[in-house]
């Protein structure tokens, strides 16, 4: 099969171990040379990925509070992980079959993300259930595909804003969350993000080296770019504050970039 009818059926899979399993075997068929690349053609427009009935998506303000004083509120919190790893699967996929004229490096970087992502979902998913709950039992907000759908139309704009603004996101705030599992006692947890801390500087360091490949291929200066789309398209939703320096330099940030988004100094 081409990769980009593989991929674009997985995409549209709703029962979340399914599109799981399925993704981490299309990646692995990638790599055994079983499914072919064709590039070219107009992908069919997906407006929404498959997703099950449950959770509800509301607003971020109407979301179940995440304190970890009471086992609902803990698993809460567990359950938003859950819910941004399986967004992370169908953000990945989308990578793959939206931008169709790429370098073969581009597919086997984005499926193995997405193989990573659907393993990052099943551990966090199998810890929720250990504290009781299941994926859906929660109302969850779908800011991460909203982001998807307004970059569908470039791939630059897309490394720029998904994996370097999104997702870079859970490089300066996981280390607090792993922290406060621990106080907690949820070493289970604590084990498990340790694995998407390591694993989600990869694919921040990914989608950097796939921004400026691109902004190469169109003779434009990389940190002014960023900050134009940043700008553009985060507006006050792109608030700066403290950053984890050290993992997103090791993602590939420069250090005007860095300056840029805590807010002291300009790129």
């Amino acid at each position: 099969m081409n990769l980009f009818e593989s991929v674009g059926q997985c995409l549209l899979l709703c029962v979340p171990d399914e599109k799981a399993s399925v993704t981490r075997s299309t990646f692995q068929a990638w790599r055994a040379g079983t499914v072919s690349l064709i590039r070219g053609g107009v992908p069919e427009p997906v407006g929404d990925p498959g997703r099950p009935e449950r959770p509800r998506l509301v607003t971020p303000k109407n979301l179940h509070r995440r304190s970890l004083h009471t086992p609902e509120g803990h698993a809460a919190l567990i359950h938003a992980i859950v819910h941004i790893e399986f967004n992370a699967v169908n953000l990945a996929l989308d990578a793959v079959y939206r931008f169709r004229d790429m370098p073969d490096a581009y597919y086997d970087d984005w499926l193995r993300i997405a193989n990573e992502e659907a393993h990052h979902f099943q551990l966090m998913r199998d810890h929720l259930h250990s504290l009781g709950y299941a994926y859906g039992d929660f109302d969850a907000h779908n800011g991460l595909w909203e982001m998807a759908q307004k970059t569908a139309h470039d791939p630059l704009v897309r490394m720029a804003l998904v994996p370097r603004v999104l997702e870079a996101r859970g490089l300066d705030v996981t280390p607090g969350i792993m922290k406060k599992l621990a106080d907690h006692g949820d070493h289970g947890a604590v084990a498990v993000l340790e694995i998407i801390f390591r694993d989600e500087i990869g694919h921040v360091e990914i989608g950097t080296h796939w921004f400026r490949y691109l902004c190469g291929q169109r003779n434009m200066e990389p940190d002014a770019t960023f900050r134009g789309l940043f700008e553009q398209y985060m507006g006050a939703s792109g608030k700066k504050g403290r950053l984890h320096r050290s993992a997103r330099e090791a993602a590939g940030f420069s250090e005007n970039e860095l300056n840029y988004l805590e807010g002291t100094g300009e790129v």
